[in-house]
C-alpha cells in the first residue's frame, strides 16, 4: 500500500508546533475549515495556534518523544511523551488527525500525566 504522506505531515506539524513554530505548521498543514476538539481552548484555529506558540515560549526546554504513529486512510494517530522541563515526568499524549484535501481538517488531543510512582511495571510507554 502506498503511503499518503499523512503520517509525515502530522509528525512535522507536531514537531514544528512543539518548538514554537505553530504559525508555520498551521500555514503548511491546516485546511480551511479546520476544527479542533481541545476543550481548554476556543474552537477557532487561531486560538489553538497561539496557545501552542505561547506554550513553547513558556517551556523552551520542552521535549516531544514520538512513541507510535498509526495511519488508517485519512486518519493519523500519534502517541508521544511530552516533558515540559527535563526534570518533569511529563504527559502521555495522543493526537488524532483527520485529513481532507491533503491537509489537516480535524484534530483531537488527549493527555494523561505521567505519575511519578506508577504501580504498573510496564509504565505508560
Amino acid at each position: 500500500m502506498e503511503s499518503s504522506g499523512y503520517k509525515d505531515m502530522a509528525l512535522d506539524f507536531l514537531k514544528l508546533s512543539s518548538k514554537g513554530y505553530s504559525r508555520i505548521a498551521f500555514s503548511k498543514y491546516v485546511a480551511i475549515g479546520f476544527k479542533h476538539h481541545n476543550v481548554f481552548f476556543k474552537a477557532d484555529p487561531e486560538t489553538l495556534m497561539v496557545a501552542m506558540e505561547e506554550n513553547a515560549k513558556k517551556y523552551p526546554l520542552k521535549t516531544l518523544d514520538i512513541k507510535h504513529v498509526l495511519e488508517d486512510g485519512n486518519l493519523v494517530a500519534i502517541h508521544s511523551h511530552v516533558k515540559l522541563k527535563p526534570d518533569h515526568p511529563g504527559v502521555a499524549l495522543i493526537h488524532i488527525f483527520r485529513f481532507e484535501v491533503g491537509k489537516i481538517m480535524e484534530l483531537w488531543d488527549f493527555g494523561q500525566a505521567v505519575p511519578e510512582d506508577g504501580v504498573n511495571e510496564n509504565g505508560m510507554f
